[in-house]
């Protein structure tokens, strides 16, 4: 949108010309650049590059409508931009219909700078759009430019913590476990707050806050909590790389006079604790602080208020914190205005200056986790008198809000579960215990409590000793009112689906939900028993990712950890960051690994941006040669392969499929994308090596796995036959043979899969792409384990481990979910075009399976929004697509070729139109635009 300002009495004539001109505008056809980006991200804070790439939309309510040319203006200012005047860049008018990843061009810029822009572009017949709406980014600055000082309570080598990343918990001798439960409180892991007053004497310009609190931080500006974060920064492997954070304050944040820096800590990854429930027992350091901030003033001089000699700090009335054994908060240790001004803190401790993270400091791009949706008592169960159990109706990660009355010194204990025991109580068995939230009162009236440094997963809540709503026990503290916080990643959602069959809707939210459970720093295995970043799911479950969730930004940061976890050997462990260290199999499966060369190009098909490619290139290449030197005449033989098959055996490792098979098909996979990798960016020397390496693993896996007389692959197994299928291993002429024998071994188990969570994608793509999804709708659409209809019918809120939880520990994993590319890629039919990454061309090929009568989902594109729509009525099939403007698509329908095709209600124009002799569909080509297709 245009902004306007009217000087002068004849205001209301340039309004009505104003708006007349809007109204020609649109009438016109004309486009317009909206969602502006820069460097993936809208307005960001710290682009860690001097060339940062721009990037809009183009919106347009008329079709077929694409960009010829555009126009770049970045100044120093919005004052000078909206005059026009470009003092650090003008493009010029650039004749080119791209209008993503716009490396800038201009004068060099400067670091912790901000800069503003806009763009103009000229559509199809050459006429120019308005200016966009002005955006901005910020240069980050280095870590040199930061100067970095850690300040905290302790030194690392007076706090005697562990070193090393071993696997192990805290079963240690009595002596040496009460030492570690008593060194609890102590400064190595006890929470602190931090406090820092500073004067301001003029009128501020601007002030920018650059910080990393380790583990975890709570930051607050005259007592109000800056951003709306939680658990920042984010994860990273603190031995490579350590998150800071970037914050504009805002004029009316920082006052005239005194101020005051207030800094909460908590233990998070970096710290972990070894009593109640731990996963394991590793840590960094004790907790600590780096803190800038830089302060402009309007006469130009400038003022930095760091974290140094002349902090304070003070235990927190947080007493205990563990990332995996909850949380407790004394509000008799509260001291109040502890963060604000006139307070005094002549009992305040100075700070100590520690030892700096091994880590490069690096700004954090991608988006925080936020508490995204509260969730009230759904039903409040009295177990026994003053023993409560609350169902929150929805199984999620966060933690809880207590509001309660009571005395000082009561303490109410609130303990969180997934499920409960045959008793009724809440159930921690399977995914960690103790775990639990301790809460003293003070005494005073009404008060209110959540956590702050620790996470779980958990539907139900137990509280025992207490009085519910009403006071009948004076001698017990009553609660007034329970919440839960559901926590994830505020990178947005990205998708929406929706069909006529109830088992996939229900299915498409049961993962989603474990999904967000999981979206957190990493994309974590479950959010109680482990959080770890098992890295295979976002690979095997990558398109649904995707077509779900915006991860532009996210995905960037995921790779940095996988090159940060990359050991010297080549080898990517199969968990990121690498917290512990579990050896054997389950730190080297070449099932996880390969994620590190998969994603990349996931990536670029998504997005149409091959810098991770780029950056990345050594990290994959340095994998597959890795492999290579586990081989054994091209077959590699460990790892977990296609774990949690399904049978009658316990799950754990491939059962039902030989490992080897599995892990040379991910050798295989790799040395081809690593091939790929190097034909895109023209690395020439490796094009040869890597495409003769895929060639050798392709005859080496046929030579030792396919059985030439009965046509089927190792244990003729359903992961057997699928994967050299998918994966395009399979010879040709023998391609179909397998593909039946794969069909008659689904139909012999009832059809029913017998795959796990390496195995299903590829199964269910095997057929997908191969015209079966009639036989994948019998093997989903049905209420039997495996399969997603038996948690609903169980009544699960989120997606477990196992397809019958019972047998389960977790019930919160999203690692089988990978039914959701086949939801948005077979049933919706959007599919992208491998030859116009990011969508710039795709498909629109829906299936049309079983007894179903429409299916509908919509997919947020960096170009704009794709939907795709189809139903069956009054004899018809009628597809609602939607185009987004400088894109194409090709329609694939489902119908003969003598089928009448009206478009908009006229009949298709027949140079528009073909036909898919292989897939016997009808094709149409269509430009950007809405359409209503109807077939009959």
């Amino acid at each position: 949108m245009v902004q306007l300002k009217i000087h002068g009495v004849n205001s209301s004539k340039t309004i009505l010309s104003f708006i007349f001109l809007f109204f020609v505008f649109v009438s016109n056809g004309q486009i317009s650049a909206e969602h502006l980006k820069c460097e993936m991200d809208v307005n960001p804070l710290a682009v860690n590059t001097n060339q940062p790439r721009l990037s809009w939309q183009l919106v347009s309510k008329e079709s077929n409508v694409s960009q010829t040319a555009y126009q770049i203006l970045v100044a120093s200012s919005a004052e000078k931009l909206q005059k026009n005047k470009a003092d650090v860049w003008n493009s010029g008018k650039v004749i080119s219909n791209k209008n993503l990843q716009i490396t800038f061009g201009g004068s060099p810029l400067k670091s912790e700078t901000k800069y503003f822009w806009k763009v103009k572009v000229w559509n199809q017949k050459d006429k120019a759009s308005i200016w966009s709406k002005t955006a901005s980014f910020r240069i980050a600055p280095s870590e040199t430019e930061l100067k970095p000082i850690w300040i905290g309570a302790i030194t690392k080598a007076d706090s005697h913590l562990p070193e090393g990343r071993n696997y192990h918990t805290a079963t240690f001798n009595k002596e040496k476990k009460a030492s570690l439960i008593n060194a609890s409180d102590s400064l190595s892991r006890r929470s602190i707050m931090l406090r820092k007053p500073f004067l301001v004497s003029k009128k501020i310009k601007e002030a920018v806050v650059y910080i990393s609190g380790l583990g975890h931080y709570e930051l607050t500006i005259n007592g109000k909590k800056v951003g709306n974060s939680e658990f920042a920064p984010l994860w990273t492997d603190y031995d490579k790389t350590v998150n800071y954070n970037t914050y504009e304050l805002s004029a009316n944040q920082l006052k005239k006079g005194e101020n005051v820096v207030g800094v909460l800590l908590g233990n998070g990854m970096y710290n972990t604790l070894a009593e109640r429930y731990s996963k394991f027992y590793v840590s960094f350091g004790p907790p600590t602080l780096f803190f800038k901030m830089k302060v402009v003033y309007k006469d130009g001089s400038e003022e930095i208020i760091k974290s140094d000699e002349s902090w304070k700090y003070s235990k927190s009335p947080i007493t205990y914190n563990s990332i995996f054994g909850g949380e407790d908060y004394n509000a008799n240790l509260e001291q109040k205005g502890w963060d604000s001004k006139g307070f005094n803190d002549a009992s305040w401790k100075k700070v100590i200056v520690q030892e700096a993270p091994k880590g490069t400091l690096r700004p954090q791009t991608t988006s925080p986790i936020i508490v995204q949706k509260k969730y009230e008592v759904k039903d409040a169960k009295e177990l026994k008198p003053n023993f409560y159990i609350f169902n929150m109706g929805q199984n999620l990660s966060g933690f809880t809000s207590i509001k309660v009355k009571g005395k000082k010194g009561q303490t109410v204990r609130v303990w969180v579960g997934e499920s409960l025991n045959e008793d009724g109580t809440v159930g921690q068995g399977k995914t960690g215990k103790p775990y639990y939230y301790d809460y003293t009162l003070k005494g005073e009236g009404v008060e209110e409590w959540t956590p702050k440094f620790s996470y779980y997963g958990f539907q139900y809540v137990q509280i025992e000793n207490i009085n519910y709503k009403d006071t009948k026990d004076a001698n017990l503290p009553t609660l007034l009112d329970l919440k839960s916080n559901f926590i994830y990643n505020s990178a947005g959602e990205a998708g929406t689906f929706e069909c006529s069959n109830d088992i996939y809707n229900k299915t498409h939210i049961l993962i989603n939900n474990a999904i967000k459970s999981n979206f957190q720093s990493v994309f974590t295995d479950c959010p109680q028993r482990e959080k770890l970043g098992w890295i295979e799911e976002i690979h095997l479950n990558g398109p649904g990712l995707f077509f779900n969730y915006n991860l532009e930004s996210f995905i960037p940061a995921t790779m940095q950890n996988i090159s940060d976890s990359q050991r010297d050997t080549g080898l990517i462990p199969t968990i990121v960051p690498e917290y512990v260290v579990f050896g054997g199999d389950f730190t080297d499966s070449p099932e996880w690994g390969v994620t590190g060369v998969i994603l990349p190009w996931m990536y670029y098909e998504y997005y149409g941006d091959a810098s991770l490619l780029e950056k990345y290139y050594s990290v994959m290449k340095k994998y597959v040669d890795y492999l290579g030197t586990k081989a054994t005449n091209h077959i590699v033989s460990h790892g977990l392969g296609d774990w949690y098959d399904y049978g009658t055996h316990a799950a754990g490792y491939s059962k039902n499929s030989p490992i080897a098979l599995s892990a040379t098909s991910h050798y295989f996979y790799g040395a081809s994308l690593v091939a790929k990798a190097a034909k895109l960016l023209n690395k020439t020397e490796d094009i040869s090596k890597y495409e003769t390496l895929t060639s050798d693993i392709k005859k080496a896996f046929n030579d030792k796995f396919f059985n030439p007389e009965t046509k089927q692959y190792g244990t003729n197994s359903q992961f057997c036959n699928a994967v050299p299928i998918f994966m395009d291993i399979v010879e040709p002429k023998y391609k179909q043979a397998v593909m039946q024998n794969l069909l008659a071994d689904i139909k012999a188990k009832g059809d029913r899969l017998t795959t796990g969570d390496v195995g299903n994608r590829y199964l269910f793509q095997a057929l997908a792409q191969n015209g079966e999804n009639e036989t994948m709708y019998k093997m989903t659409n049905h209420y039997d384990a495996p399969g997603y209809g038996f948690q609903i019918k169980f009544g699960l809120t989120t997606l477990t481990e196992q397809w019958d939880p019972r047998k389960g520990n977790s019930w919160n994993h999203f690692m089988m979910g990978q039914i959701e590319e086949w939801f948005y890629q077979s049933l919706a039919g959007i599919v992208a075009d491998e030859e116009n990454p990011g969508f710039k061309h795709f498909f629109i090929q829906p299936e049309i399976v079983g007894d179903m009568t429409f299916a509908k989902a919509t997919y947020q594109s960096i170009y704009g929004k794709i939907a795709s729509a189809w139903e069956k009525k009054d004899g018809k099939l009628i597809l609602k697509v939607e185009i987004p403007a400088n894109t194409s698509a090709t329609i694939k329908l489902p119908v003969s070729k003598d089928t009448t095709i009206m478009v908009n209600g006229k009949l298709a124009e027949k140079t528009n139109q073909g036909f898919d002799e292989n897939q016997k569909k009808s094709t149409l080509k269509l430009g950007s635009g809405i359409y209503t297709i109807e077939c009959k």
